[in-house]
């Protein structure tokens, strides 16, 4: 009889077995009376506990005899030659386009993606160009092109939106197209900057090997609305399009797009958001906090990671997007603004660990003197202080930092922290200069921070400024079926729709807007 069985291992008893396998196998035998040549077994989910000195690794295990075979929830995807089906148009091609697209082949309908930025191998010219020259192009950058934002980023695959899909499903297809295995164990999963480019493109080939299209360098700058009714999109190139249903996956950062909605008074809503800035801590320290440790700690932990909140004034002041072992990187989507964001690569093995700290900021409350603008004013609200950003930071991809220390002391930084943001940091007042529905609870929260994690207050880190791309500051209302409330064919989804928020929602939503939009057809 299978069963499955909780195991809780302490650090130092992996540490000394010759092999994890027949530390497990040994500790399954005891605690079944049966000898170690009886069992096999299987490991469903691997966790770390160090919330005390002693660290332990959690395991679930689904342990069976030598005679009983482990029932296997098989996963398969059936792809289907669509090279003649009936088209789905695909405006986007991050996380949320990429599985509307293969879900597509799966119910047997041809999907068509429009994707503004390049490929992921040409994409990397362009990052190039902005972390060296301070050339953001607006159609090809970290935020644009093949894989969208997740594509360079640490791939993190948590996700609370449990209810929103099968998540085991997102993870095997993440699997079947290269993977490793160990996201279907780990707790926190994460996959790695150096390897999403990979499985991103495989992910590309399969819909071309299937029949369907994706074109890049083609951005759709106008829609065609007849009688409430999407019935063509106009590209770059001015070439008109004929579409009847379309699912708008273009991401939080596609400002564009929501501005041309606004324009054709499309339906949209402002939506709470939240901005920040991210701070940057040397890893060692992290580990040492999260760990109990001085010095390097051991080789059999990841690098460490945290997860903060503290209300402040009625807002939450939170960490966001932590990246252990990470690098921070230029974010923007057109000149003039500096963003900043984080990703790591598959080890995790830089000497920084970095982290958005942002405050919550409600739309209805906060934001009265952007009123005017409408449903965009949490987005012009962004623009502002990403504008602010490039202002103090010399007017180039060049970031304002502060000391933590002196930022929440209200001191000027005469000197900054080494770091891994490659444009590098110019020093400035963020103190002042923030607004202070922003710096004062960040200053607050960074205080209760360090009370948590002793260690954490300390004049070794950075802060840099802004993290402002969390989510979109926007939502493009859907009714029921997906579609939106007042234009037939038009499907809002991922995050650019307000849906959701990061890879896996992402592409959870993009299956279910599929699923919707062929739908009658």
């Amino acid at each position: 009889m299978v069963r499955n069985m909780q195991l809780r291992v302490s650090l130092k008893e992996v540490e000394e077995a010759e092999e994890e396998k027949g530390l497990l196998q040994q500790k399954i035998a005891h605690r079944l009376g049966l000898s170690i040549t009886e069992i096999n077994f299987k490991i469903l989910r691997k966790s770390i506990d160090a919330r005390k000195p002693t660290i332990y690794f959690n395991y679930k295990l689904a342990v069976y005899t030598k005679g009983e075979t482990l029932d296997k929830t098989e996963y398969t995807f059936d792809y289907r030659d669509v090279s003649k089906a009936k088209p789905i148009h695909i405006i986007g091609f991050g996380p949320a386009g990429m599985w509307a697209a293969l879900r597509c082949l799966e119910l047997g309908y041809k999907p068509i993606v429009f994707e503004r930025g390049k490929n992921v191998q040409d994409r990397r010219r362009d990052l190039k160009a902005i972390n060296q020259d301070h050339i953001v192009g607006e159609d090809s950058n970290y935020c644009f092109g093949e894989g969208g934002a997740g594509t360079y980023s640490d791939g993190k695959l948590y996700t609370r939106s449990l209810k929103r899909g099968d998540v085991r499903r997102i993870f095997e297809s993440l699997v079947h197209h290269g993977a490793k295995e160990d996201i279907l164990i780990d707790a926190h999963p994460h996959i790695g900057t150096n390897k999403l480019p990979k499985i991103v493109q495989n992910m590309r080939e399969t819909i071309l090997k299937y029949g369907g299209e994706v074109h890049f360098n083609t951005r759709v700058t106008d829609f065609i609305i007849k009688n409430n009714r999407i019935v063509s999109v106009i590209l770059q190139n001015q070439n008109e399009v004929p579409v009847e249903r379309v699912i708008l996956a273009t991401g939080h950062s596609a400002r564009d797009i929501f501005e041309l909605l606004h324009k054709k008074k499309v339906a949209l809503e402002a939506k709470s958001f939240a901005m920040g800035v991210r701070v940057e801590h040397p890893q060692e320290i992290i580990d040492s906090i999260q760990y109990h440790c001085s010095g390097q700690r051991n080789e059999l932990l990841p690098a460490a990671s945290y997860s903060l909140v503290e209300q402040v004034k009625g807002r939450g002041v939170y960490s966001f997007c932590m990246c252990p072992g990470g690098f921070i990187v230029p974010a923007a989507t057109a000149p003039g603004e500096v963003v900043v964001n984080g990703m790591s690569p598959s080890k995790r093995n830089n000497q920084f660990a970095n982290s958005g700290i942002v405050v919550e900021i409600n739309v209805d409350e906060d934001i009265p003197k952007y009123e005017h603008y409408g449903a965009l004013k949490g987005l012009e609200y962004q623009k502002d202080l990403e504008r602010l950003a490039f202002t103090s930071g010399g007017r180039s991809q060049t970031a304002p930092a502060q000391r933590l220390t002196d930022f929440v002391e209200g001191r000027f930084s005469s000197d900054l922290n080494i770091t891994s943001y490659q444009p590098g940091l110019k020093s400035a007042p963020l103190h002042s200069l923030l607004p202070k529905l922003i710096g004062s609870r960040l200053r607050a929260g960074f205080k209760a921070f360090g009370e948590k994690m002793h260690g954490y207050y300390t004049a070794e880190a950075n802060i840099v400024g802004v993290e402002s791309r969390t989510s979109s500051a926007v939502t493009i209302p859907r009714n029921e079926n997906l579609e939106h409330i007042e234009i037939s064919g038009l499907f809002p989804c991922g995050e650019g729709g307000g849906y959701a928020g990061g890879i896996v929602s992402a592409a959870m939503d993009g299956e279910r807007c599929a699923e919707a939009a062929v739908a009658g057809l």
